[in-house]
């Protein structure tokens, strides 16, 4: 079995608060965050933690050859306690554990285009590795969930760029990360997992999304197994246009709720909620929008039935969106977060007090060119607004924009060059597991066009992809959103 190289250690963090922590007596906690480090990071995955603190993972770095899965743990007020970086490793997905402890995943070390493998890695409860795990394939993880046997099951992808296309990936394991089976699902397009939640029946219900099923380009794909990872039935959700799940979970009459997003009839992506009966059966679905953009990312249940979104919205640079719905889909609130760059909302989870906790990524703050977002409200979705203190305004050599961005067809990419040397440019567009899935230019030219295709022309999924920019040794990156 192939091994990556596995590094674990305590790295700098770059700490800055957008908003201050509010602790009074009969007040909750709420308070905005951004860590990482020069690079670009982002985080995918989201815990509160049974001290009141917080557990995040995500990618850490830019590429592949200098990535890493990172993960922070923080105290209730947001405040760093420690933080670990895994090299040869990107994207990531963190847990605690029933003994107090964490479990992380993220795709091994990558061989071209190709993920190696998942890192399994489980550590005690001040995050020192207590052992892990290399589960070799072309396997991409999304999320990974302790079960209630004490083992663990993991969802993803597999063989995302082979000629069949991606297939909906499923891993189970026992208490010490040992592989007990694997299931796959999907056909002759790209078919992608995104979530895994255990259900009350033992077995397992995956949010993916399928370009091989369905009614259109791509729609969401709701797959029931048994507890060893047999098909009981799959649904799929969707129309003509591009489709998008990004959580799935069981509700207490025993269906599911699925969030993510759809496009609307101008063409602009939504919010969309689908409610199904224990057998996948659509009891209802709902559509919105904010200004502008918007669309949801994940979701989650809350105490009073009702249910929680996040993901992006506005009309120019995107801000974290949240929106609350009572049982039956329909909106109480919404509220929105960032500052005067890219700021994306990726996972969200009820907290204690009835708050919210929010993390994705942010370019408004942060000491990087990118930053982990970690947002604290609220029951209902306020943050106490305090003086905010950002970043040093930088003067890069090198700079680039993207517009429209978030787009639907195609993007101007254009960049400035503060510098008297030649200028060999390279443009590359990399996917959030860190594959390379565009090379779009080389040479001496100020723009560029993307349309959302691989450099086999193929159409690539709606979501969140990586632009890097290097011209004479001088390296930026952008992120775009695809939403078609």
């Amino acid at each position: 079995m192939r091994r990556a190289y596995l590094e674990s250690g305590i790295v700098v963090v770059a700490l800055v608060t957008a908003l201050l922590p509010v602790s009074s007596e009969g007040s909750p906690i709420t308070f905005e965050r951004a860590y990482g480090g020069p690079g670009v990071d982002w985080g995918e995955s989201v815990q509160q933690t049974t001290d009141g603190g917080y557990i995040a993972a995500g990618p850490y770095g830019l590429l592949p050859d200098s990535a890493g899965a990172y993960f922070v743990k923080t105290d209730a007020q947001g405040d760093t306690l420690w933080t670990r970086t895994f090299n040869g490793a990107y994207g990531a997905s963190a847990r605690q554990t029933s003994d107090g402890g964490y479990v992380f995943v993220a795709s091994a070390e990558s061989s071209g285009t190709r993920p190696a493998g998942i890192w399994f890695i489980k550590t005690d409860a001040n995050g020192e590795t207590l052992w892990t795990r290399t589960y070799a394939g072309e396997y991409g993880p999304s999320m990974v969930e302790q079960t209630a046997d004490g083992g663990y099951v993991i969802s993803g992808n597999t063989s995302y760029f082979s000629p069949g296309g991606a297939d909906v990936l499923l891993i189970k394991s026992d208490s010490n990360g040992g592989l007990m089976w694997t299931s796959t699902w999907g056909g002759a397009g790209d078919d992608v997992g995104n979530s895994v939640q255990q259900t009350a029946d033992g077995g397992y219900i995956i949010a993916a999304n399928t370009m091989s099923f369905g009614a259109g380009s791509q729609d969401v794909w709701l797959i029931k197994t048994d507890s060893m990872g047999d098909t009981l039935w799959t649904r799929t959700f969707g129309g003509d246009s591009f489709e998008y799940a990004g959580s799935a979970n069981q509700t207490p009459d025993g269906g599911y709720i699925v969030v993510g997003a759809t496009t609307t009839p101008s063409d602009s992506p939504a919010v969309y909620l689908i409610k199904t009966d224990a057998s996948g059966d659509t009891l209802w679905t709902r559509t919105f929008a904010g200004r502008g953009w918007t669309a949801g990312q994940s979701g989650a249940l809350t105490r009073d039935g009702g249910y929680v979104i996040v993901g992006f919205c506005g009309s120019g640079l995107p801000d974290v969106y949240l929106a609350k719905t009572d049982s039956n889909g329909d909106t109480l609130w919404t509220r929105s977060f960032g500052g005067s760059d890219f700021d994306l909302g990726l996972r969200v989870q009820q907290t204690a007090d009835s708050g919210y906790v929010i993390v994705g990524e942010t370019y408004s703050f942060g000491a990087g060119e990118a930053d982990f977002y970690l947002i604290k409200t609220d029951e209902n979705g306020n943050v106490a607004v305090a003086e905010p203190k950002t970043s040093p305004s930088r003067k890069p050599v090198l700079s680039v924009t993207c517009a429209p961005n978030p787009f639907s067809g195609s993007t101007r990419i254009s960049f400035s060059y503060r510098s008297s040397d030649s200028k060999p440019l390279a443009l590359r567009v990399y996917d959030v597991q860190g594959r390379l899935v565009s090379t779009l230019a080389a040479g001496e030219t100020s723009q560029a066009i993307w349309d959302g295709r691989d450099n086999e022309g193929q159409l690539l999924p709606s979501g969140a992809y990586l632009l890097c920019c290097d011209a004479a040794g001088v390296h930026v990156t952008a992120r775009l959103v695809l939403q078609r």
